[in-house]
């Protein structure tokens, strides 16, 4: 009896961990100022004062200024030590710059255009030093260009489908919304940024009526979410976070002119504080 209790035991305990490759956490931050007790919070899991934070820029046009602004940021509020990186294509698997990430306890990415950002780091050797600092407990962090970059399917920030003189977005319809794949840090959400004072509601419900499988997280500017053992965030910050569900809805479709629908979508509006589970 005790053997099949045991058996049992290690059975559940496998079921509950599936799709959970990562020991760390996600700091995702939606753009905009950050409070400074926020970015403490991060810090504060990077390891606080014996911290070792790399800060990587190139998803702006300003890489060192942005990371310098940052960076003192950082020290000002208790970092250990804080250390950015510069670099393309052609240089980002140095071997000083993977050394750096493989003492790092915590990684920012700053915010710009996410674009930049995959094409400079997918498929290289940083990047893979970037998961395993997270598989081995380090905290990821990112903002705005550095938030979308988190998820598997990436929003880009382009469309397909617009007409002449349309608002962006304007539209729920299908394959309008460009992705690109993301560095897969969060494989169970798509993720965006500056979300409810930018109106980008109708580009994630887009998404989600796509990959009814994934949760859409809309993240106001000012606010993050901190996401633990991959399965689990809380809202810290100064506004909210929008979660649009589609993994129980009742039907999914489309017209002749590419106009979605889907029944019993479920959304829910997350204050700092308040606990989202997968």
């Amino acid at each position: 009896m005790r053997t099949i209790i045991t058996l049992l035991w290690v059975v559940w305990i496998s079921l509950i961990t599936v799709g959970n490759d990562f020991n760390g956490s996600l700091f995702i931050i939606g753009g905009g100022s950050r409070p400074d007790y926020m970015m403490k919070e991060f810090i504060h899991l990077a390891g606080g004062d014996t911290s070792r934070i790399v800060i990587i820029p190139v998803a702006s046009q300003s890489p060192e200024e942005t990371a310098l602004f940052q960076k003192n940021e950082l020290e000002t509020f208790g970092a250990g030590s804080v250390h950015y990186l510069l670099f393309d294509t052609l240089t980002a698997d140095c071997d000083e710059n993977l050394r750096v990430i493989r003492n790092a306890t915590g990684i920012f990415f700053s915010g710009g255009d996410q674009n930049r950002l995959t094409a400079v780091m997918s498929g290289t050797s940083l990047l893979e030093e970037v998961r395993n600092l997270y598989q081995r407990g380090g905290v990821i962090g990112g903002t705005s260009a550095g938030a979308a970059v988190m998820s598997e399917i990436m929003i880009t920030g382009d469309e397909r489908l617009a007409e002449e003189n349309d608002e962006p977005f304007s539209s729920i319809r299908r394959k309008n919304i460009i992705t690109a794949p993301g560095f897969g840090l969060i494989q169970n959400a798509i993720i965006d940024q500056h979300f409810v004072e930018r109106k980008r509601h109708n580009r994630l419900m887009s998404l989600i009526i796509e990959h009814p499988d994934l949760v859409g997280i809309g993240i106001s500017e000012s606010t993050a979410i901190h996401v633990k053992e991959g399965n689990r965030f809380t809202v810290i910050g100064e506004n909210v976070v929008i979660v649009y569900d589609a993994r129980n809805t009742q039907q999914q479709s489309d017209d002749n002119r590419g106009n979605l629908s889907a029944r019993d979508i479920q959304l829910h509006i997350l204050k700092s504080g308040d606990t989202f589970h997968f």
